[in-house]
């Protein structure tokens, strides 16, 4: 496969980790392709801090494509999983589904209305359709499949014959109290969802098996497809199992080197598919990683199939900011679906390749969107070759981490992902957006008039990125922070004004048709207050005294009040250019 993009070694994290993976794979598996691999649990939505766990392998892969060596990204579906609650506020799915609890994934029924044949097919779908978008690939494997084809027999079977070795290995953390929290606590109601993880983590290692003792393998019922059986007898010899379901009675007995309706226990199925796929590295969440949890277990149980724990760095959580000014109705914590619909894959990518695994951070919902872009255009100029390319963006030189974040972030080895060919500020198209209403001709007069000798042709040339900007302002902005512009002016106000306040309002009509663009405008309301005060528009902060800075927002309330009838809004050069010159006039009292 052609490498297109070039190796960024040596520079961050995932360098790093790519240095080591490599290393790891050639001691235990020369010349074969790295394995690393994901797990999901299409258990409901699938959320924006499970994203990292595909994230962190999928960023070190794209590094060793990059690097010309093969590697495959499993993405395991734990859709063989149980059913172990109904989640809040999903549409289409009511208190009946509680009847499915105990059952397969893949044996609960899809949300009314959802074109899927089930729960997890459900789930699923939109993940992979945002990985998709992402640049994300990988290789994805249902672990109902796998269990029901009898792909596992043999190991399923090999688990069984050393259960006592298994059950020896588990015993040593089972007498053990439990873990101290962890130092990196969830701060919110995102974070404590993530910190739930799919459950499994906490779930029956095989030890309360009824009359048989220790088992490490869970039939579903014949009868009512549920996980709430016992197994009461079971002969090594014939692997003759017999079963009782505490649910709906029902008892069956089976040979086991024959029956495919069942699965490991969750602390011997992990470690049982590094060994069975060859996993060299796999990141974990914090509910997999505590002393006595999942991954430290599995680390002792994988040498029983043959296999070696992987590199395994574990990941701090993904929180949102804005949760509580989401206007989703699906409740829950948001997933990468929701935050794509408002940033582009770029950004999503950036977040997560800029912080080290062990680094928690914040996607924002919230205001902190427009910062978080003005950061990106920055950084994405200067790695242009250090001058500004986009308006209100800044020159410089990028550190080594920060190009390698940007450089994992545009693209994969596979080449860039589509970009916006005029990445206008996300702001100033968010507050168009805002103002404009969904009229786009409106929209485009305002885009074209913010550099007159570079006008935008059609909005396409700023989508997505202005199709983002829109979506967000439409739900994630609550309707009294919106921006409505007054339709008469406000005369008892303009009426009251002291001469100072109506001089400033002259020089701001006196100078707008000559500086009728985003730039011009921005020179043309900082100038005001400074003229009046005796000093050069272009002053500098350094030449000016303190109180300009005081009669500056004075200034610029005054315009809100006349403009949208509050203290704040909008900036104001992109807030005239969208009301436009001859209503400014108007609004303003000439």
């Amino acid at each position: 496969m052609p490498i297109v993009a070039q190796s960024t070694e040596t520079t961050d994290w995932v360098s790093r980790f790519a240095d080591e993976v490599i290393e790891e794979s050639e001691r235990r598996a020369p010349g074969k392709p790295v394995v690393v691999a994901s797990g999901l649990s299409p258990s409901g939505p699938i959320h924006l801090g499970n994203l990292r766990e595909v994230m962190t392998p999928h960023l070190v892969a794209d590094e060793i494509r990059r690097r010309g060596l093969q590697v495959r990204h499993l993405i395991s579906w734990d859709d063989y999983d149980r059913y172990r609650k109904v989640p809040a506020g999903v549409a289409g799915v009511d208190e009946t589904w509680a009847e499915h609890i105990g059952k397969p994934l893949t044996s609960v029924p899809a949300p009314k209305g959802s074109p899927f044949p089930n729960w997890a097919e459900h789930f699923k779908a939109a993940m992979i359709e945002s990985l998709a978008q992402l640049g994300v690939e990988f290789d994805g494997i249902s672990q109902t499949a796998q269990y029901t084809s009898g792909v596992y027999r043999d190991q399923i079977l090999h688990a069984v014959a050393h259960r006592a070795e298994i059950d020896a290995i588990l015993d040593q953390y089972r007498t053990k109290k439990a873990p101290a929290k962890q130092s990196q606590k969830p701060v919110d109601e995102a974070e404590l969802e993530a910190a739930e993880g799919s459950g499994a983590a906490g779930e029956d290692d095989g030890s309360a098996s009824g009359s048989v003792g220790y088992f490490p393998y869970k039939p579903y019922c014949g009868n009512c497809e549920k996980d709430l059986t016992t197994v009461t007898s079971y002969d090594d010899d014939t692997t003759e199992l017999t079963y009782s379901c505490t649910s709906c009675g029902f008892s069956e007995t089976v040979r086991l080197e024959e029956f495919n309706r069942g699965k490991l226990v969750w602390k011997v199925d992990w470690p049982m598919r590094w060994a069975y796929e060859g996993v060299v590295f796999e990141p974990s969440g914090v509910d997999h990683s505590s002393p006595g949890s999942s991954f430290q277990v599995g680390g002792q149980i994988v040498g029983i199939f043959g296999g070696k724990q992987p590199i395994g760095p574990m990941y701090a959580f993904v929180g949102i900011s804005g949760m509580a000014k989401m206007s989703s109705s699906r409740g829950g914590v948001p997933t990468p679906a929701d935050a794509l619909k408002i940033m582009e894959p770029q950004i999503l990518r950036w977040l997560y390749a800029r912080r080290r695994p062990n680094q928690s951070f914040k996607i924002a919902f919230d205001q902190e969107i427009q910062r978080l872009y003005d950061e990106w255009d920055k950084l994405d100029a200067k790695v242009a070759g250090g001058t500004s390319q986009a308006i209100g963006t800044g020159g410089g030189s990028a550190l080594p981490g920060d190009v390698a974040a940007h450089a994992r972030a545009v693209g994969t080895a596979a080449g860039e992902l589509p970009t916006t060919p005029r990445p206008l500020p996300y702001r100033t198209l968010a507050s168009v957006a805002d103002i404009t209403a969904g009229h786009e001709d409106q929209a485009l007069r305002i885009l074209s008039e913010l550099d007159p000798e570079n006008p935008l042709a059609s909005l396409d040339e700023a989508r997505p990125r202005y199709d983002r900007a829109e979506a967000w302002i439409n739900t994630h902005v609550p309707a009294d922070q919106r921006t409505i512009v007054r339709d008469e002016p406000d005369a008892e106000l303009l009426k009251s004004l002291d001469e100072a306040s109506q001089q400033s309002l002259r020089l701001l009509l006196d100078g707008l048709e000559s500086h009728w663009s985003l730039d011009g405008l921005t020179h043309l309301v900082y100038g005001v207050p400074k003229v009046q005060a005796g000093f050069a528009a272009d002053a500098t902060p350094k030449e000016l005294p303190a109180e300009i800075k005081t009669a500056q927002r004075t200034f610029f309330a005054l315009l809100y009040h006349l403009l949208v009838g509050r203290d704040t809004g909008p900036r104001l050069p992109t807030l005239l250019l969208a009301v436009g010159q001859d209503r400014v006039r108007r609004l303003l009292g000439e």
